[in-house]
């Protein structure tokens, strides 16, 4: 229950029927929490955010939408009376500390007992914050690791690096920025420079490993 003795009123957002018909059972376990609806995209959540006003916004984070973290971004700015709680089937350094950057009150894998998710829900319903030393300990060595090298990047040759991720060749990112090709061969050497790696494909396996937000969203 909440401070008032009501009800904590959930949203669940997750792309995966069968994954949100597993999280409303374990949950129907816990007479004080309440499942008002479900999402199965990012767009989705936030109309039922705005029109349910939720205590909770259960977020699976690769669904179709919007990005997590701009989701979460969205609903402290409009709806602060809701809290976030990622429930994901990632654990990955840069999922973790990226939604806690963003906000988030929680951060969950799908591997947690009934007991930890019910826990978790409760806790953040009364505004506590829901991650462990490990978790904090892990966000923190990878913004140390990572977070630094991002930071010394421009904002243009986040968009090359972005790009190049994704498979494209110079004188497709050139198209794409509307830029020369040699001014993308400078980008790149930069990158490389920055990232202390010595090759494209070096740099392109960093991104998607260190800021999977950024790639597509395929569900999971």
């Amino acid at each position: 229950m909440t401070a008032s003795g009501k009800k904590i009123r959930l949203i669940l957002a997750d792309d995966e029927p069968v994954a949100r018909a597993g999280i409303r059972a374990i949950l129907s376990q816990a007479n004080d929490i309440e499942v008002i609806g479900e999402a199965q995209d990012g767009f989705e959540a936030k109309r039922m955010v705005a029109e349910l006003r939720p205590r909770i916004l259960l977020l699976d984070l690769r669904m179709p939408g919007p990005r997590p973290a701009e989701l979460e971004k969205w609903v402290r700015e409009n709806y602060p009376e809701t809290v976030a709680l990622v429930l994901t089937a990632h654990d990955r350094d840069a999922y973790l500390a990226n939604m806690i950057d963003a906000g988030v009150s929680g951060y969950l894998t799908k591997s947690a007992s009934d007991f930890q998710l019910i826990d978790a829900l409760r806790r953040t319903a009364q505004g506590t914050i829901y991650f462990d030393e490990e978790q904090i300990s892990r966000a923190a060595h990878w913004n140390e690791e990572v977070g630094n090298k991002w930071k010394k990047l421009t904002e243009r040759e986040r968009e090359v690096l972005q790009l190049l991720a994704q498979g494209a060749d110079n004188k497709a990112i050139a198209s794409e920025l509307s830029i020369t090709a040699r001014t993308v061969e400078s980008h790149v050497a930069h990158i490389l420079a920055e990232l202390e790696v010595d090759s494209r494909q070096k740099a392109a396996l960093w991104m998607v490993a260190n800021f999977p937000d950024e790639m597509t969203m395929d569900g999971g």
